[in-house]
């Protein structure tokens, strides 16, 4: 936060959307309280969310005119609810806007292609782009892979903007990707590694920097983009970041490696989420401001992975919404979540994981997100790998306790 006034401003906005957030939390409000300062806010972890924000007496869900945004489950298996006011979808549009003028201002580009699943960013890709001056058309991710391949032969849109996995789906399933006439991605969505998008612009006939990655949450709205200038990703306007180790979060969990945190952010626009402090389970590496064209900004190396309990297939799952499904198919069955590129694994540990059982309990589980099942369905997404094994040792269920997801990393950032 830049001043004591626009930290006062920023619970003061919150406050009216989530009066939780100073009555239980005993956050400091108005002139008359002892000086504010941003670090001795409370964290605003998962579990302060589940007990406050996620909940099905949050007032919020009673008041007309919000925009309402729904991703994976929580520990009591309720689907989460996500609320922007009038003024977070103005500012989440305006701020948007503005990194895709940043990505592809300088280009001239005239024809873009929306390729996304649901939720925010595909919610509003369609009006970014034609704030820009471009023709852009949407294909929905309910359509079968062939049709998305279809629109891009004909359209030949010069930008696409999609998701890592389902980049992936289009490059695996066309004979010439170049073909199409891409000159520019822009991705959001799921981690994508460095090497991972060197693999995919060289399919694809393109340099390196003109795959340009975003990230971005459906509670904050649109966070970094890669800046390939920099080499590092770039915090939008509004943003503050902190880093802390994992072990201040949980102690169960391990330490991070040198020069990797978690990220917390600070907002200073948001309002109907109490984005103060909001930790976003995200392991950033080389969190540090640097100089851009005269001023300090913040930026970080990389995403290396998560270590909260949900990750993104598409649409956000979450290890809650995995271990739902397992225990619905098998009693006192361990359960390990690792992610190899864009392929979700589940490794099910119980006697009793026959064939026939697995089979069941992959088709439950790439359909308790409903938007997940749809998109492997439509072969634009890889689907989830259920690994049946028969032993469960201490690590496999501390990992479970600690509600892990494991990353099989292919090459770094």
């Amino acid at each position: 936060m830049s001043s004591l006034a626009g930290l006062r401003q920023a619970i003061g906005r919150i406050a009216e959307y989530c009066p939780w957030y100073v009555q239980e939390l005993g956050v400091p409000q108005g002139q008359e309280e002892a000086e504010v300062a941003l670090e001795k806010l409370p964290l605003v972890t998962a579990s302060v969310l589940e007990a406050h924000y996620y909940t099905e007496n949050n007032p919020l869900l009673q008041r007309d005119g919000l925009h309402r945004y729904q991703t994976s489950g929580t520990s009591s298996g309720r689907r989460k609810t996500i609320f922007y006011s009038d003024r977070d979808e103005e500012a989440y549009l305006r701020i948007k806007l503005d990194v895709f003028r940043e990505i592809l201002g300088p280009y001239g580009y005239r024809t873009a292609l929306a390729d996304m699943g649901t939720g925010h960013a595909e919610a509003t890709a369609v009006e970014v782009f034609r704030e820009l001056g471009m023709d852009v058309e949407s294909v929905s991710f309910r359509l079968p892979i062939e049709q998305h391949l279809a629109r891009l032969a004909s359209f030949r849109p010069e930008v696409l903007y999609t998701m890592p996995s389902i980049l992936e789906r289009i490059l695996l399933a066309s004979d010439n990707p170049s073909g199409y006439g891409i000159r520019h991605v822009v991705l959001v969505g799921e981690i994508a590694s460095a090497s991972w998008i060197r693999r995919a612009a060289e399919r694809l006939s393109l340099g390196a920097d003109r795959i340009t990655d975003t990230y971005g949450s459906i509670e904050i709205g649109t966070i970094a983009y890669y800046s390939h200038r920099h080499g590092r990703y770039l915090l939008t306007e509004g943003l503050g970041a902190e880093g802390l180790g994992a072990e201040a979060l949980n102690e169960e969990w391990e330490p991070l490696p040198e020069g990797e945190q978690v990220l917390v952010l600070s907002s200073t626009v948001r309002e109907a989420f109490p984005a103060l402090r909001y930790v976003t389970y995200d392991v950033v590496r080389d969190l540090r401001p640097i100089r851009v064209d005269g001023r300090l900004r913040q930026s970080f190396h990389s995403v290396v992975k998560r270590i909260g309990p949900d990750l993104k297939h598409g649409e956000k799952i979450s290890i809650y919404d995995i271990e739902d499904v397992v225990c619905r198919h098998l009693n006192e069955a361990g359960v390990r979540v690792s992610v190899a590129g864009n392929a979700l694994k589940v490794h099910v540990y119980s006697p009793h994981a026959d064939p026939s059982r697995l089979e069941s309990l992959k088709r439950d589980l790439e359909n308790r997100i409903p938007e997940i099942g749809a998109m492997i369905r439509a072969g634009i997404l890889e689907g989830i790998q259920v690994i049946g094994e028969r032993f469960e040792d201490s690590q496999h269920r501390s990992s479970v306790k600690a509600k892990k997801i494991y990353y099989e990393v292919e090459g770094s950032q």
